[in-house]
């Protein structure tokens, strides 16, 4: 999704837009979240209703275990539910889940090159979430299907999961070449 100025239409003479937004959301990451949750009401059904006999400390463990096994769970899935993309004259920033976090912010000037990526599998990365592999660099990966790779200038690659991924790369691909021509005026 993009967002245009209002009134703005293909062939208009007014200016095109100066920021770009996109979204990918993965539904399945909601069964998880159910998972997680299912276990910790299982630990505060264990804390509750302690019909065990056999001392406090395995009650204790059991009680803590799932509890905490079903925070994981639960804060790791929602984490990765869906992802929000936002490029804008100076910096692509890419927010995960419903509070944002984890957050990356990348610079514009530190981008040499956008590339759209039809088929991004989370098996090639290792799972969904934040991922780092040291032969293909960083991602943000929610969903199996389209993306955009940043090349970044200290080398390093740049990997996210976004509905209309083309779309954010002639966006970016537009602001690169607007900042090296501001570059070649101020000289």
């Amino acid at each position: 999704m993009t967002d245009h100025p209002e009134g703005s239409h293909h062939g208009s003479s007014q200016a095109p837009s100066t920021v770009w937004t996109g979204r990918a959301t993965n539904r399945v990451q909601w069964l998880l979240a159910l998972a997680g949750a299912g276990c910790m009401a299982l630990g505060i059904e264990l804390a509750v209703v302690s019909p065990w006999s056999s001392g406090i400390a395995p009650l204790l463990m059991s009680v803590i275990g799932c509890l905490a096994v079903g925070l994981l769970i639960l804060f790791g899935t929602l984490a990765f539910v869906h992802v929000a993309v936002k490029v804008d004259g100076d910096a692509l920033e890419v927010r995960c889940g419903h509070a944002g976090l984890p957050r990356r912010r990348i610079l514009l000037t530190h981008v040499v090159g956008a590339e759209y990526v039809a088929k991004v599998n989370p098996r090639q990365w290792g799972g969904w979430g934040y991922r780092w592999r040291p032969e293909q660099g960083t991602a943000v990966v929610v969903r199996k299907g389209e993306g955009m790779a940043l090349r970044l200038g200290d080398g390093r690659t740049f990997t996210v999961t976004v509905d209309d991924a083309e779309a954010a790369v002639r966006f970016i691909r537009q602001r690169l070449h607007l900042a090296a021509g501001a570059e070649r005026d101020r000289n």
